[in-house]
C-alpha cells in the first residue's frame, strides 16, 4: 500500500484523498449521472467499487431495500474471487473471518448395510496447487460490506442510495431516462449508461427486452443455515453425502466455527405443479436431512435462514440493450449483470463469483469510455466476453447438479462424484475463463515468449523480490483495482534489449500514459542484490503525486526459491506482458515488437 505521496498521512491510509465528484458529493440522488447501477448485489457493488476509482465519473448505485443486506444467500468464494478481493485491498481481512475449505469428504451408502452412510474419498480441495489463494465460505452480506467500505474510502466517496425501486426506462441516442420510486414518489434520473444488477427477476432485463432461455430440471432442494448438535463426525468439513435410502446432502460449513449450510435433496418435482414443493416446511427439511444422515442424527437448535428452490438453468440472449438486428450499428447504453443474466443451482458455489466478474469486466470499460480514454466500441466487448463465460457455467452446473441428484444405483461408481470434483478444480476455482482475441485481447502470435501467461487468461502470480527494499512478495498481488493497465517488462540477461525498449516507451505516446493509465513494471533475471537501482531506466521509476516523488515499487528481481522466468516459461531474451485492469493477460510480445504493442493500444486507447 502506497501513501504519503500527497503529504504525510496520520490516519487510515486506506482512505484515499477525495477528488472529483467526491469533493462535494450530494447526499440526495442527483437528476443526472454518468452511470446508474440498479441493485447492490455482488455484480452491482463490485462495479460501483471499480467505478469509484474514476472520480471524474458520476456513479450512483440504487437499491430497493431500506438498508444494507443483513444476510445473503450466497456464501462460496472461489480462489479467483479472493484474488479479485486482493486487488480491492481486503482479501486478507475477509479470509480471517471466513471458513477455509482445505478438504472435501464424500460419503456413500455402506456396502454392508446400505441404510447407513460411510466416509469414502477425502481429496484435498486444491490438490494441484492451482492457486495461492484459499477457497472460502463467507456470507454474501460481508462481501458487500467490504465493497461498500472500499467505495466509501475511494476518491469518489461513493455510497448506495437505498429505498429506490426501479420502475422503467426510456432509451435515447445519448442517454437513458430511468424512472425510480421511493416512498411512493417518482423520480426520473437521466444517465449516460445503466447497469441492471437487480437479480433473477430483473426489471431492467425486462425493460430492454432480454429473454431468459433455459429449462427446469424438475428437482428441488431445501437449503438451511443452522446451528445444531450432531454426532456426524465431518460436520466442519465440506461434504457430499449420498444416502442409500435416497437423497443427498451437500454440507457447507460456515464462518464462525458453528454455523453450517445444508442443501437437502427433496427429490423430483411434479411437472404439472412444479412450485408446490415450495410449501415444504423447515421441519420437513430437517427430517429429510436426518433420514439421509442415518445412522447419525441432527438436532437443530437455531435456523438462521432457509429456503426451497427448484433447479433451473437459464441464460439471457444478450447482456446489453443491442439486439441482434442492431449489432454493429450502435453501442449499448443499458447492461445487465449477475443473476439478471444467468441462473442455475447454488450447489457449485459459482453464482456470486461469476456475477462479480461480470461487474468487474464492465466497470473499468465504462470508466475508460466516460473519461475519454477509450472509444464507445469498447463497451460491446462486455456482452461478447461474459455471455460465453455464463454459458460455460450453465453447462458445468447442469452436469454437477445432475450428478448430485443421482441415486447410488444411477451413479454406479461411488467415487464418480469425487473424480468429477477433482477433475474440474480449475473451473471451480474460477480460472478456466479465457477471453478470445478482440480489441482488448491480442492474437497469441508470440505466446512462446511467455508460455505461462496465456493470452486471454488471468495473470497467474509468482513470488518476486522488490529491489528497493528487498521485500519478497507476489507480483500479481500488486495489481490494484485502480483502473490502470499493467505492462510487465521481463528483462534480458544483460538488460540491453530492456533498456532499448524502455527508451522507446519513454519517447512514444504510450510513455505519456504512465503512470496514470499504464502501470509499467520491470522484472530482472538477477537476484535483487545484483540489480543497480541507479541504472534502472526512469520509465520504471515514475514520479507520483503533487510533490513529484519517485515511485520505487515497480522494480523487481527473481525470487531465490521460485524463478518467475522458469515458473512461467518466460524467454530469457526478455518480453513484455500486458495485463488488463481486470487482471486478464491482454498481450504477450517480444521486446522488438514495439510496432505491434503500439498498434494494440491504439485499438482501444485514444492516445
Amino acid at each position: 500500500m502506497q501513501f504519503h505521496h500527497h503529504g504525510y498521512v496520520s490516519g487510515d491510509p486506506r482512505v484515499q484523498p477525495a477528488a472529483g465528484v467526491g469533493l462535494d458529493r450530494p447526499a440526495e440522488l442527483p437528476d443526472e449521472v454518468d452511470v446508474l447501477i440498479v441493485g447492490t448485489g455482488p455484480a452491482g457493488m463490485i462495479a460501483a467499487a471499480q467505478l469509484s476509482q474514476f472520480p471524474e465519473v458520476t456513479t450512483r448505485i440504487v437499491e430497493r431495500r431500506p438498508g444494507r443486506l443483513p444476510i445473503g444467500q450466497a456464501d462460496g468464494i472461489q480462489a479467483r474471487s479472493v484474488e479479485t478481493f486482493q486487488a480491492f485491498g481486503f482479501a486478507g481481512r475477509i479470509a480471517e473471518e471466513a471458513y477455509r475449505i482445505t478438504e472435501m469428504c464424500f460419503w456413500h451408502p455402506d456396502p454392508a448395510d446400505p441404510s447407513r452412510i460411510v466416509r469414502g474419498e477425502r481429496p484435498a480441495d486444491d490438490p494441484g496447487g492451482i492457486s495461492e489463494f484459499p477457497h472460502l465460505i463467507v456470507n454474501q452480506a460481508r462481501v458487500l460490506d467490504y465493497f461498500a467500505e472500499f467505495m466509501a474510502n475511494s476518491p469518489s466517496r461513493m455510497a448506495p442510495d437505498y429505498g429506490y425501486e426501479f420502475e422503467g426506462l426510456v432509451r435515447a441516442d445519448d442517454h437513458v431516462d430511468v424512472t425510480l420510486v421511493r416512498a411512493g414518489e417518482q423520480k426520473v434520473v437521466r444517465a449516460k449508461y445503466v447497469l441492471g444488477a437487480d437479480g433473477a427477476r430483473s426489471k431492467v432485463r425486462s425493460a430492454i427486452g432480454c429473454t431468459m432461455e433455459g429449462n427446469s430440471a424438475f428437482h428441488a432442494w431445501g437449503v438451511m443455515d443452522v446451528l445444531a448438535v450432531t454426532d456426524f463426525p465431518d460436520i466442519r468439513l465440506k461434504c457430499a453425502i449420498q444416502s442409500g435410502a435416497g437423497g443427498s446432502i451437500l454440507l457447507i460449513p460456515r464462518e464462525g466455527g458453528h454455523l453450517f449450510r445444508m442443501y437437502v435433496d427433496l427429490g423430483e418435482t411434479d411437472p404439472d405443479a412444479p412450485h408446490a414443493v415450495r410449501g415444504t416446511t423447515i421441519e420437513q427439511i430437517i427430517a429429510k436431512a436426518n433420514a439421509i444422515l442415518h445412522p447419525y442424527t441432527l438436532d437443530v437448535r437455531d435456523v438462521a435462514w432457509h429456503s426451497v428452490y427448484e433447479v433451473g438453468h437459464r441464460l439471457t440472449d444478450r447482456f446489453d440493450d443491442v439486439t441482434a438486428a442492431e449489432a454493429g450499428t450502435r453501442t449499448p447504453r443499458v447492461f445487465i449483470a449477475g443473476d439478471a443474466c444467468h441462473t442455475h443451482s447454488a450447489k457449485a458455489g459459482q453464482g456470486m463469483n461469476v456475477s462479480m466478474q461480470d461487474g468487474f469486466n464492465l466497470a473499468w470499460k465504462l470508466g475508460y469510455v466516460l473519461t475519454g480514454r477509450s472509444p464507445e466500441s469498447l463497451l460491446a466487448t462486455y456482452s461478447a466476453e461474459r455471455q460465453v463465460v455464463a454459458q460455460n457455467l450453465i453447462d458445468f452446473d447442469k452436469e454437477w447438479s445432475s450428478l448430485m441428484a443421482k441415486t447410488p444405483e444411477e451413479l454406479g461408481d461411488p467415487g464418480r462424484l469425487a473424480e468429477f470434483y477433482v477433475r474440474t478444480t480449475e473451473f471451480l476455482f474460477g480460472f478456466m475463463t479465457q477471453y478470445p482475441p478482440s480489441m482488448i485481447v491480442a492474437e497469441p502470435a508470440h505466446q512462446d515468449v511467455a508460455t505461462g501467461f496465456p493470452v486471454g487468461k488471468r495473470f497467474k502470480s509468482v513470488p518476486v523480490v522488490r529491489v528497493a527494499d528487498a521485500n519478497p512478495l507476489h507480483l500479481g498481488h500488486q495489481h490494484r483495482a485502480d483502473g490502470r493497465w499493467r505492462v510487465y517488462a521481463f528483462g534480458d540477461a544483460d538488460a540491453t534489449a530492456l533498456r532499448a525498449w524502455a527508451a522507446w516507451l519513454a519517447g512514444s505516446p504510450l510513455g505519456a500514459l504512465s503512470p496514470g493509465v499504464l502501470d509499467v513494471k520491470v522484472v530482472h533475471q538477477q537476484r535483487h542484490v545484483d540489480v543497480d537501482l541507479a541504472a534502472v531506466p526512469q520509465v520504471f521509476l515514475p514520479r507520483t503525486g503533487p510533490l513529484d516523488l519517485v515511485d520505487y515499487e515497480n522494480v523487481f528481481a527473481t525470487h531465490p526459491d521460485e524463478d518467475i522466468f522458469e515458473q512461467r516459461g518466460v524467454d530469457r531474451g526478455g518480453c513484455v506482458v500486458v495485463v488488463r485492469p481486470d487482471q486478464y493477460v491482454a498481450a504477450v510480445l517480444p521486446f522488438g515488437a514495439t510496432d505491434e504493442l503500439a498498434a494494440f493500444f491504439r485499438r482501444h486507447l485514444l492516445v
